[in-house]
């Protein structure tokens, strides 16, 4: 999948240049792979405004419940309350599910250095398939399509989203 920044407004302005995530210093890899998987996921940077998302998603070793995923590293700090949603604009995409995640707490560290599982903010997309696979698709994702989740799983009952204090983003391919 390839992913692109545009200057296009997300309810009524764009993220700063200071803002954009495409630093491939900037995201780590997060996939099945800590539970036994074999699936395995990339980030290449193309430039700041432009990254290819791609990988391998095994959907057998973990009886179906494979995920292969790339993260923001450390701590953001995006305030996203004055906006209606973010837009995903992808130059290029198969037909696999995926999910753009938020989180607004990062859990701590386990005594081994693994970080602690922790609620994520899902919202779950398929990429547009019409016109050319050169047309730029733009997927939009309002606040009411991100679902709390626990290691996978819905999680109904979590508090809400913080729009004011995003910490992370995250890009997950799925089955």
């Amino acid at each position: 999948m390839w992913l692109t920044e545009t200057r296009s407004p997300l309810g009524g302005e764009s993220l700063n240049h200071r803002q954009r995530p495409w630093d491939s210093l900037l995201w780590v890899t997060s996939d099945d792979r800590v539970r036994g998987g074999a699936s395995k996921s990339h980030l290449f940077v193309v430039n700041p405004e432009r990254a290819r998302f791609y990988g391998h998603l095994d959907t057998k070793t973990l009886g179906g419940a494979g995920f292969a995923s790339q993260h923001s590293l450390g701590v953001l700090d995006w305030d996203l309350s004055a906006y209606d949603g973010i837009v995903v604009s992808v130059a290029q995409a198969d037909e696999k599910r995926y999910a753009l995640t938020l989180k607004d707490e990062i859990p701590p560290r386990r005594d081994d250095g693994r970080q602690e599982a922790g609620i994520s903010w899902e919202a779950v997309f398929k990429v547009p398939q019409e016109g050319s696979q050169y047309d730029l698709k733009k997927v939009y994702l309002p606040w009411s399509a991100f679902k709390p989740t626990y290691r996978g799983r819905p999680k109904p009952d979590a508090k809400p989203l913080d729009l004011k204090h995003i910490k992370r983003v995250g890009l997950m391919m799925r089955r």
